[in-house]
């Protein structure tokens, strides 16, 4: 029986390690994979060119892909979750205090509107502290993976030649979102806001999900089975994971091992659910947001963004 070898790309990670290193393979087809230093790279990559046959994708980009017809389906393989409380950084000298402080002023945005963690950090904005996101200007340091994409009319690209961590620093931005910046007068919007992240999870179940995987559709429809088969492959790869994370046999745990940890240990349950079922909230959490800010008009039912084969699917 002939294999069928797939041109992948997942960065590695704990849940994806065994899948990389050859201990777990898809019945019937042999992943292929390349390594793209950058990962948000092979996010346009897939969307502009349709470059691999299995990419992992973050969640907007995916729901904004989608409404643009590109040629690509998710599995509900959710590969990567965070929590963004401490992605916006403020400047303590422009007055701002509180969240609410942000609302007609300027707030800076790593790279595109749609990146999930700008996504997910501005509806926790919104959600949690009441912020009308209207009355804020966004401000890019980049543009969008869609191409094709139109972002509100609140939404503005930076300066030409300007850098976002400048004009932070010297206070024409009020706040920033994603950006990486050491100075005695920025610090974290949000107080304890690892803390804060976890507190959530517990009170309201908030667990936002990052990335997923795409699978070309001329492959799917080629290949019945071939969703379920890669489903089945990264499923079995994060158990071993997982497995290993309970038992505490991890060598060298890193950050996000420790985040996964602290995660099993609120929730008592796999800080890594696989399937539409068990992520059924945080699904609708983040299409929710990105009606609310824009991103798409009718992000449609959870059950659409996702191959038929995989609807059934939990693990």
């Amino acid at each position: 029986m002939s294999v069928t070898t797939l041109r992948t790309v997942t960065r590695t990670q704990g849940n994806n390690r065994a899948l990389k290193d050859g201990t777990v393979r898809p019945v019937g087809f042999d992943l292929a994979f390349e390594e793209v230093p950058v990962l948000i790279e092979a996010f346009r990559r897939m969307v502009r060119g349709l470059e691999f046959d299995v990419c992992e994708m973050a969640l907007t980009t995916y729901v904004c892909a989608r409404a643009h017809d590109k040629r690509f389906t998710a599995l509900p393989i959710f590969l990567v979750r965070a929590f963004h409380h401490g992605a916006i950084l403020a400047n303590t000298q422009a007055g701002i205090r509180h969240p609410k402080d942000l609302e007609g002023r300027r707030v800076g945005v790593n790279r595109g509107y749609t990146v999930t963690t700008g996504v997910w950090a501005r509806s926790i904005l919104r959600n949690a502290y009441g912020v009308d996101l209207s009355k804020i200007t966004w401000v890019l340091s980049g543009d969008e993976h869609v191409a094709e994409y139109r972002p509100p009319a609140n939404v503005v690209p930076i300066e030409p030649g300007r850098k976002m961590a400048d004009l932070l620093v010297g206070g024409e931005l009020a706040a920033a979102i994603g950006v990486d910046v050491e100075a005695p007068h920025i610090a974290p919007l949000i107080p304890d806001a690892a803390e804060a992240g976890y507190a959530a999870l517990q009170a309201t179940g908030h667990y936002p999900i990052n990335h997923l995987v795409v699978v070309k559709d001329e492959l799917l429809a080629r290949h019945p089975g071939l969703a379920r088969a890669v489903f089945d492959a990264f499923a079995q790869s994060k158990q071993l994971y997982v497995e290993r994370l309970r038992a505490g046999t991890l060598d060298k745990p890193t950050a996000v091992d420790e985040m996964h940890r602290r995660v099993m240990t609120i929730t008592g349950a796999d800080p890594l659910p696989y399937g539409i079922e068990p992520n059924r909230g945080a699904l609708a959490q983040a299409l929710a947001a990105m009606r609310d800010q824009g991103i798409v008009d009718r992000p449609g039912s959870l059950e659409e963004l996702f191959h038929p084969e995989t609807h059934g699917l939990v693990a």
